[in-house]
């Protein structure tokens, strides 16, 4: 370095030495030695024009300019008859680079990670930038444990003043960890406290998850895990001496030592609370979860003084600063805290900004937060109003910031930046179900119309199973306080003829209706419909004889007008990528007297999301349905609930489980009961990607013509990907039923995708 500096000087001196000579007008200026650089580049750069008068300093100010410029590797200034010439030696362009032997890497990659560092096709070739980019693709190698990696660059000089580089790469084999040793460990075994490592020995996913592989940063957060193991288990007094990274000289295999000092377990001795209260203390202690007598716990230490900011916060104290100060006795291994209060200013909101809605109106967003404007700033409002726009559906992430206002002590504003997804679709075209064959389908939708949140559709779909016409509106704020209003025309035919284990019949039905939505809490609605509707009934010679005696019954056209009533509530925290929550759905269906039918339905529905790790999500479904007739009449058997397939029990075939006739064809009941366990987790090397999700469950369920036997239900297990699309939710399962019986008909790869009206 110090040699290339010396170089660079001695030019300089030798450039400035090639003009000396008096002080003179410039009457003209001549370039040569230039080839590909245009000689008005080299006027631009000069800072010399024509009639100024060239001393000393001009000319050291000239020849900087020109060699700040990077074009240049020798520049000399010469006088004759008052013209001055500048006479230039170009720095050679690159003309070409070549990477031979990268397999670890995609060439792209590394040739965008070379144009980082300066070296790219076109521009000027630097000897240094050159050194810096070699060091680049080593750094590159040696993230992946690539620690016996050579590169070899060769430059060849070319015509027209050009160089190509070529670089050879010699990756060698990756260095993979051969052995983890913790000194200083007494109260947790060698081999526990590596399963809490990421770094590891190879094992059978080590080609997947490269965790064998060396990492600082891996280390770094191993580290601050083990900490926290530590800290969580009442050590306060642990601490990392220190950490050795060791490599083989062949550059193979890699061994970490990691020294420890476990100290002394301590337990919780008092709990104080000091500052200025300006919560009662009594609602301050219900908020620390650390309890006298307890191990302590770093974790619940953390989140009690969460909960308090949390709570200053909702009174609009937004900087409040909480320090919970330990008071160790050694002796006694006992520690006191005393959590000091500092609620500081209290803020209210100034302005509340939006980005990233391109075609949501604003309004669309705004009434759904339920922190104001000028109002106290309030965490829980502020939450709230997070978890309500990112369950509108329309956007991929919704990130809310509370910065403070400048040169105010007392203001903080709201930025909202979301990231927008598609919300509708045109479709024509054809699919395939595993049970209904080629489907025609079209459909023209758009949850949030013209950015108005409001939702349209049209929908055509044709199965030998389900065909479905319809079109739907919705206003979800049909007025200022959330009450929503929505119309639909239907026109539904079933035929069960495909279904080989289902019992005949076929139906057509023409109907419309009116909907009511009426929002009754935060997370609360009610919901209100009605509707009139035609239904066409048809029977075969080998329909169950319970479809001929209700033909023969009520006649082959029958009239309802169902009444809805239905409750519910969502506390989920997002509704494309929920971890934590729960939904509650109560639905009730009757029909109203003046229709030529008499029954009831009501259905009981619930999830509850709890997040395992960061990336793991257990969620546990349970739904259960009743229904009966009135007036001495029966549930008519086109209302039958139904069980089996990807929506309820996957592994059995669709709407094949429960009560069957004696050709051992599905009848449905009057009550289902459905239970699911599952564990959601993102798809590998996609785990940015909010849209697509991987499952591991174990299904559940069956329906019941009278009495309720539990040792009917059927269960399943197997793995499932859901898949958010622009079009319409896609889920696929691979199910393996666990208990299943000869008349049980089975399928074990299910796939759904789109919604019925």
């Amino acid at each position: 370095m110090k040699f290339r500096y010396f170089v660079a000087l001695v030019s300089f001196f030798y450039a400035f030495s090639s003009w000396a000579g008096d002080s003179f007008i410039v009457k003209d200026i001549r370039v040569e030695g230039i080839q590909r650089t245009e000689a008005g580049t080299v006027f631009s750069y000069l800072p010399v024009k024509v009639g100024d008068t060239l001393d000393e300093e001009k000319a050291t100010e000239a020849i900087k300019a020109l060699y700040a410029t990077g074009f240049f590797k020798d520049v000399k200034l010469k006088s004759e008859n008052g013209v001055l010439i500048v006479e230039v030696e170009e720095r050679p362009a690159i003309a070409q680079i070549s990477i031979n032997g990268a397999k670890e890497f995609e060439k792209d990659k590394l040739l965008e990670g070379l144009k980082q560092a300066g070296i790219s096709e076109s521009r000027i070739f630097s000897r240094s930038l050159l050194d810096r980019a070699e060091q680049e693709l080593k750094r590159q190698y040696i993230s992946r444990g690539k620690y016996a990696v050579k590169i070899t660059t060769t430059t060849t000089p070319l015509e027209r003043n050009r160089v190509a580089i070529n670089f050879d790469i010699s990756e060698g084999r990756t260095a993979r960890i051969k052995k983890i040793n913790f000194v200083g460990n007494e109260k947790f075994k060698d081999r526990e406290l590596r399963g809490l490592l990421v770094l590891r020995k190879p094992d059978l996913l080590s080609w997947f998850t490269k965790n064998d592989q060396y990492s600082k940063q891996k280390l770094s957060a191993d580290l601050e895990t083990l900490r926290s193991y530590y800290l969580d288990r009442g050590y306060l007094e642990f601490n990392i001496e220190s950490t050795q990274v060791s490599i083989t000289p062949d550059l193979r295999d890699i061994y970490i030592t990691i020294n420890i000092t476990e100290g002394a377990q301590y337990t919780v001795s008092d709990i104080n609370v000091a500052g200025e209260l300006l919560v009662p203390e009594e609602e301050i202690r219900k908020l620390i979860l650390l309890k006298a007598g307890e191990v302590f716990a770093r974790q619940k230490l953390t989140e009690s003084t969460k909960l308090i900011t949390d709570r200053l916060g909702d009174d609009g104290y937004a900087f409040a600063n909480i320090n919970a100060s330990p008071e160790l006795d050694h002796e006694k291994r006992q520690v006191a805290f005393t959590f000091f209060i500092d609620p500081g200013r209290r803020v209210y909101i100034r302005r509340i900004n939006l980005t990233g809605n391109d075609r949501t109106r604003d309004e669309v967003i705004r009434r759904e937060f339920r922190q104001m404007e000028g109002a106290w700033h309030s965490t829980k409002n502020i939450n709230i109003s997070r978890q309500r726009v990112d369950r509108l559906f329309f956007f991929n992430s919704v990130n809310v910031e509370t910065p403070a206002v400048p040169n105010k002590t007392d203001q903080v504003d709201i930025n909202v930046k979301v990231e927008e997804r598609p919300t509708g679709s045109i479709m024509f075209g054809a699919g395939y179900s595993d049970r209904q064959g080629i489907i025609l389908n079209g459909s023209i939708s758009q949850n949030n119309i013209f950015g108005t949140g409001n939702f349209f559709s049209l929908d055509v779909n044709t199965g030998a199973i389900n065909k479905t016409y319809a079109a739907s509106f919705t206003n979800p704020y049909f007025t200022v306080n959330g009450v929503s209003l929505g119309f639909d025309v239907y026109k539904r035919d079933l035929d069960t003829r495909p279904l080989s284990r289902v019992g005949t019949f076929k139906t057509e039905t023409v109907g419309a209706g009116v909907r009511l939505g009426i929002p009754i809490a935060e997370n609360d609605i009610v919901s209100i419909g009605l509707a009139a509707e035609n239904t066409v009934l048809g029977v075969f010679a080998d329909s169950p004889q319970r479809n001929k005696d209700f033909v023969t019954e009520f006649g082959k056209s029958t009239n309802n007008f169902p009444l809805t009533l239905s409750w519910a509530r969502d506390r989920r925290d997002s509704a494309i990528w929920t971890t934590s929550g729960t939904t509650h759905r109560l639905f009730g269906e009757v029909s109203v007297p003046g229709g030529d039918l008499d029954y009831y339905k009501i259905s009981y529905h619930q999830k509850w999301f709890y997040p395992i790790t960061d990336n793991l999500t257990l969620m546990l479904n349970g739904e259960f349905g009743y229904g009966d007739g009135y007036t001495g009449r029966s549930l008519p058997f086109f209302k039958n609930f139904f069980a089996g397939g990807n929506n309820s029990v996957r592994g059995y075939d669709l709407n094949s489980l429960g009560p069957r006739d004696d050709r051992n064809l599905s009848l449905g009941g009057s009550k289902r009961v459905v239970g699911n366990i599952e564990v959601l987790f993102p798809v590998p090397f996609m785990k940015e990607d909010r849209s697509l999700r991987l499952s591991a469950f174990i299904d559940g369920g069956t329906v019941f013509a009278r009495n309720i036997d539990l040792n009917l239900i059927r269960y399943s297990a197997g793995i499932a990907l859901t898949w958010v699309s622009p079009m319409g939710p896609l889920k696929v399962s691979i199910a393996e039923p666990l208990n299943d019986q000869p008349v049980d008909r089975l399928q074990a790869f299910q796939f759904m995708f789109g919604q019925q009206f």
